[in-house]
């Protein structure tokens, strides 16, 4: 294997979210962090998981999910009776409280439901056997995440060609995810098939996650990424520079309307007034067929210092000024070309297509 392919396999299969080889932590790559270091923390107690995920250690709607379920069955570890009902009650409780460190990426609440019916399907076991259950189901739930991921990417790379310009925004690589990554996991996976892409990745304001991670996961698995201003976008699609806009998502309602880190709204404007496809690309755990269009997605409200002073060496306004922080937006179903999932590529109208692919996911497995 030549260095490049080293340094590629190293991007794509890197171990951002890991339970400790004792069963009793959880592991994650402090993304806050990154570029300039790549420091792992260990987590343990309720306090840890939550932090880390409401103060961005760990992101990405797939991570979150991996992280939570881990989390939840480590907690779970903690619980000391053999009571059922008091060990199903201290579940609940640190579930609604891992549940509120980010209310709009869906796969939070997803890991953690799923983790709570593990507990209530073996009611009859003892709570020791629940503890191993929960751990084989967190392990479980990161597994079907690395054959999302390929899935994912094999679909979207049938809808990209060689020597493509690609636009993203925010962060939805190997680092928000167990692998290759949903809406950059096409670009790595043609690389790897010798393919050829240039990508113009967004900074994302307020939070950088394109300039930190996005731009750092592409340069170091060779492929050919040049940072830009996210009101910059504009001009290189105007310049003839991008074929296809790829974005990940963190709630897609059964519409197809799609949250996603603030700017993407903005991004899929852009490109339907330049006549590019735009791509929102994640796994059926982040579609919530319970919510009926994006009106219905409850929208994060961050801290003003992440506008007004955050990088920054001194306040960049001052601090009478108020700030309007939401973590993300809403981008309409009209401007999205295709809804990419591991269970294949949904198209307007979406009411219709997610049921699809749902309906596949209930009949069919993963591609190989």
């Amino acid at each position: 294997m030549d260095n490049r392919a080293a340094d590629l396999k190293a991007v794509t299969h890197i171990d951002n979210v890991r339970l400790g080889g004792d069963g009793k932590s959880v592991v994650i790559i402090d993304q806050t962090k990154l570029p300039n270091a790549a420091e792992y923390l260990t987590l343990r107690t309720a306090e840890d998981f939550y932090n880390a995920i409401f103060e961005l250690k760990v992101r990405g709607a797939p991570a979150i999910g991996i992280c939570a379920a881990y989390g939840i069955a480590v907690l779970a570890s903690q619980i000391d009776t053999e009571d059922y009902s008091i060990f199903l009650e201290k579940f609940r409780k640190y579930k609604e409280y891992l549940n509120s460190s980010r209310p709009t990426a869906v796969n939070l609440s997803w890991a953690l439901n799923r983790m709570e019916q593990t507990v209530l399907r073996h009611q009859d076991e003892s709570t020791a056997q629940i503890k191993d259950l929960l751990l084989k189901e967190s392990r479980s739930i990161q597994e079907e995440d690395m054959q999302m991921c390929r899935a994912i990417s094999e679909y979207g790379l049938s809808l990209l060609k060689d020597g493509d310009g690609i636009l993203t925004h925010c962060n939805a690589g190997p680092l928000a995810t167990s692998r290759y990554g949903t809406a950059l996991g096409p670009l790595f996976l043609g690389k790897e098939q010798g393919m050829t892409f240039h990508v113009f990745a967004d900074e994302t304001r307020p939070l950088l996650q394109g300039a930190r991670l996005t731009s750092y996961e592409l340069y170091k698995g060779g492929i050919d990424v040049t940072l830009i201003c996210d009101n910059m976008a504009g001009i290189v699609m105007k310049n003839g520079w991008v074929q296809a806009c790829l974005v990940g998502c963190d709630r897609i309602a059964a519409n197809g309307d799609t949250a996603n880190k603030i700017g993407t709204s903005v991004v899929a404007v852009l490109a339907d007034y330049y006549k590019i496809p735009f791509y929102v690309l994640g796994p059926t755990s982040t579609i919530d067929m319970n919510c009926p269009t994006g009106e219905d997605i409850r929208i994060e409200l961050r801290s003003p210092e992440e506008i007004r002073s955050k990088f920054y060496a001194e306040p960049m306004a001052l601090e009478e000024i108020p700030c309007y922080n939401p973590a993300f937006d809403v981008t309409p179903a009209g401007l999205i070309t295709a809804i990419i999932t591991e269970y294949g590529i949904a198209r307007a109208p979406y009411e219709e297509s997610l049921k699809e692919i749902f309906r596949k996911k209930k009949t069919g497995a993963l591609p190989d």
